[in-house]
This record gives structure tokens, sequence and C-alpha cells, in this order.
């Protein structure tokens, strides 16, 4: 990336550089209430998203998994109790779950909230892995990577770090397809959810940023193509909610 390279912000154009400077002040400022947050702006419906993505990655004993913007460890914990469950039921190795944020805050709110036995906690960077080439066997990354400075990097990272045979997932909010659910999505989101923000967690821009981000945001098609560019092969998508959430997945061959 060059040094003038920019990435969007929001509905702006910013230097790539400031921009890792501006989203970690973004979650800076929602860590505490993010939770609740997500709670209010999905009714709750966030939760079966992920319990969708956990599903498709299927988590097995003995797995390394790197949990990428992992936040407060929602996806962290499915994936812990899941292997183990699978641990139970076929044996093997317990499973290793990384959660890596880049916002150490984001860390700190999911370890107060309290984790499972197989997860550890970093604080790391999408773009600059600290870990080996072919070192994990699935990378999830769920409603984090549109705020990367640079999504192809954080694609090219991910298959680096993913060993022969291992799979990639990202959930993240997509388009919707039928233009009623468009236009309602587009309603709900660009008037309620920032004043939601202002009234629960006091900061209305932060939210404002995050609904326009999901709209810079690649949609299905034009994902899944650099997911392809980036060296994954068989890369499928499944839309959630009519397209207002979607789940790619492909795998390192």
């Amino acid at each position: 990336m060059s040094e003038t390279a920019t990435s969007p912000f929001g509905f702006k154009d910013v230097d790539a550089r400031e921009k890792v400077r501006m989203v970690r002040g973004v979650f800076d400022s929602v860590a505490s209430k993010y939770d609740l947050m997500n709670d209010l702006m999905s009714a709750g419906v966030h939760r079966l998203w992920k319990d969708a993505a956990a599903a498709k990655l299927n988590p097995r004993p003995g797995e390394v998994i790197l949990d990428v913007a992992g936040g407060t460890g929602d996806m962290a914990r499915r994936y812990s109790r899941m292997a183990r469950a699978a641990q139970q039921r076929m044996g093997g190795q317990d499973a290793s779950v990384i959660v890596l944020d880049y916002n150490a805050e984001m860390i700190l709110a999911g370890v107060e909230k309290g984790g499972e036995p197989e997860m550890s906690w970093t604080v790391g960077d999408a773009m600059a892995l600290p870990l080996p080439d072919a070192s994990v066997d699935a990378y999830s990354i769920s409603f984090g990577i549109r705020n990367v400075s640079n999504v192809a990097g954080a694609l090219s990272e991910a298959r680096r770090v993913l060993k022969p045979g291992g799979r990639f997932l990202c959930l993240e909010f997509s388009r919707p397809v039928a233009e009623p659910v468009r236009r309602a999505y587009d309603a709900w989101s660009f008037h309620a959810i920032p004043r939601i923000g202002g009234w629960v967690a006091g900061d209305r821009d932060s939210y404002q940023y995050l609904v326009e981000s999901i709209r810079r945001f690649p949609d299905q098609a034009a994902f899944t193509r650099m997911m392809g560019q980036a060296g994954f092969s068989r890369v499928t998508h499944t839309n959630l909610s009519g397209g207002i959430a979607a789940i790619h997945h492909g795998w390192a061959i």
C-alpha cells in the first residue's frame, strides 16, 4: 500500500494510516456498551446470525481457531463450546481459540465478561497478524473486516496464516437483495441507529460511522471476487435476513 493510499471511513475517504487511529477511537468509545447496542440495533437477531456462522465454521477438537476482530468474544465462546461438545462425542485434543482485536478496550470488555477454557486473548492487527505462516486451522472475522484500512490486505494475511485445507469465514453486513427490504433497512439504520447510539452509548457519531461503513463495504458478489483474488477456493456466500448480513466462506487449498 503506497504512502498516499486512502481508505473509506464512513462516507469519507481518509489516509489509510489515519483510518487506523480513527477506528480505534470509535471502538474505544463504544466498547462498554457494544454488546447492548448490538442487541438494540438488531433486535437480537445478530445472535442468530452468529449461531449460523459458528455452525458453518463447525469447530472440531484439536483445532487452532483464530477469531480476528473478536471484540468481546461472542464468536469465540460459540467456537469453544462447539469444539468441546465435539470433543466429548469424538475424543481428541482440546481446541485453541485465539481472540484477536486491534482495540484493547474491546479485549478488556471481553475478559470482564469471562471466557471459556479454550480461549486466549490478544491485541493485534488484522493487517499484520502475530502468527507464523500456515499455523491455524480456521480464521474467522465477524463484523470487523469493513473496519480495516485495506480489505485485500487483511484477506491476504488470513490466507497466509491458514494451514493447507484451512477454512476462512467472514460474517458481515451486506446488501439486502429485495428493494423493499433495502429501503426499510436504510430508513432504520440511518435514522434510528445513530439516535440509539446517542441515547444509550452517549456517542451518536460513532454509530453514524458504523452505519456508513456498512454502505461502503463491497456487496456479496464483489467480496466473493476479492476472496478469490486473495487465493481462496470454493468461495460461497449465504445471505441472512434477506441479505442484511451474509456469511462468506472459503478454503485455503
